[in-house]
């Protein structure tokens, strides 16, 4: 959006182009804190519970290297996001992985996560609404999944990078839920989606003060700070992006249903997705894996998705196709699509 681009550029001419402090910029934190409080009702106290970070993705870093010893297990509900089991990884955890199901339209079962406690069980990780998938979380859902983690003394990680983009659904933050499930909560978030800020690269993580205490020395020693020009693009997006938040969701909107019909039509098995900008049609009506399926209608019809089994098991058998594009590009993607199911449906 042009205040936050001009906001962007205002900062450069001004030479904002040192170091912040490397909790970030107060007044962005603040403007975080004012956002999430409207939003959700809950408060966090931008001086000791709040770190800006290089995107959510970075934030995800930060966690889990502050928060897991190596063997500590991490329940993560799949198809998911690529880089949640890498960072878990990477941290010397183990991810659990949790599949969903289309027939249950991908949504969380409490009890599965239940039944995959351990010992050695230290976080329960969600992330809705979903990528790759588009499925959201109920709140019945998350309240039961936070009484099993208060059951067994677990944390939890909420991504929710995706929270405004919903359709005819209330987003659900998880550490609104109560004070107690607050406490042992990290959210993250940021600007990527939301406002469409993708490469600007600023997100956010809340929490409790020790937790984000951990991840700050982290932070400062790998990155020091989030890029200042972003930091200040951001604070611009909190003041003058709700309009423009409220537009895109419209515009998102009408090419969900755009490209969910059109899946359908052509025999593409699709649940409705109410959050995000994706679709997860099932391909089996093909008759091709996922794999087969992706790179042959990339080279036959040059259109791009991508293989569900890159996100985890309950993926298999399944694509993403993303919707964060012009309406006209869809409508073209789904007529060449069209051919190709001609040929092989």
């Amino acid at each position: 959006p042009k205040p936050i681009l001009e906001a962007g550029i205002r900062s450069l001419q001004n030479g904002e182009t040192h170091y912040t402090s490397n909790h970030g910029k107060l007044e962005l934190r603040r403007g975080i804190a004012e956002n999430l409080q409207r939003l959700y009702g809950i408060k966090y106290d931008p001086v000791a519970e709040m770190v800006a970070t290089v995107g959510v993705s970075e934030a995800l870093y930060l966690t889990m290297t502050a928060i897991l010893d190596p063997g500590d297990e991490v329940i993560i509900p799949t198809p998911c996001f690529v880089s949640y089991q890498a960072e878990v990884i990477m941290a010397g955890g183990v991810p659990v992985e949790i599949p969903s199901k289309l027939e249950n339209d991908f949504a969380l079962d409490p009890e599965q996560i239940r039944a995959a406690i351990t010992p050695r069980t230290k976080v329960i990780f969600v992330g809705y609404p979903s990528n790759p998938t588009g499925a959201v979380a109920e709140r019945e859902t998350l309240l039961e999944i936070a009484r099993i983690a208060e059951e067994h003394d677990l944390l939890l990680v909420s991504d929710e990078i995706y929270d405004r983009l919903v359709y005819g659904f209330e987003h659900v933050c998880v550490p609104a839920l109560g004070e107690s499930i607050r406490r042992r909560t990290i959210l993250l978030g940021g600007f990527s989606k939301d406002y469409a800020m993708t490469g600007w690269r600023i997100g956010f993580a809340a929490g409790p003060a020790d937790i984000i205490h951990g991840m700050v020395r982290i932070h400062q020693y790998s990155i020091m700070s989030a890029p200042t020009t972003a930091q200040d693009a951001a604070i611009a997006a909190l003041k003058n992006g709700e309009p423009y938040v409220k537009e895109m969701v419209a515009e998102y909107d009408r090419r969900r249903r755009l490209i969910v019909d059109g899946l359908n039509r052509l025999g593409l098995k699709t649940f409705e997705p109410r959050g995000a900008f994706y679709a997860f049609p099932n391909i089996s009506a093909s008759g091709m894996d996922d794999e087969t399926f992706c790179q042959k209608l990339l080279e036959e019809e040059h259109v791009a998705v991508v293989p569900g089994n890159s996100f985890g098991p309950g993926g298999e058998g399944f694509v993403r196709a993303c919707y964060a594009t012009a309406y006209e590009k869809i409508e073209e993607a789904l007529r060449r699509m069209e051919k190709f199911m001609n040929r092989y449906g």
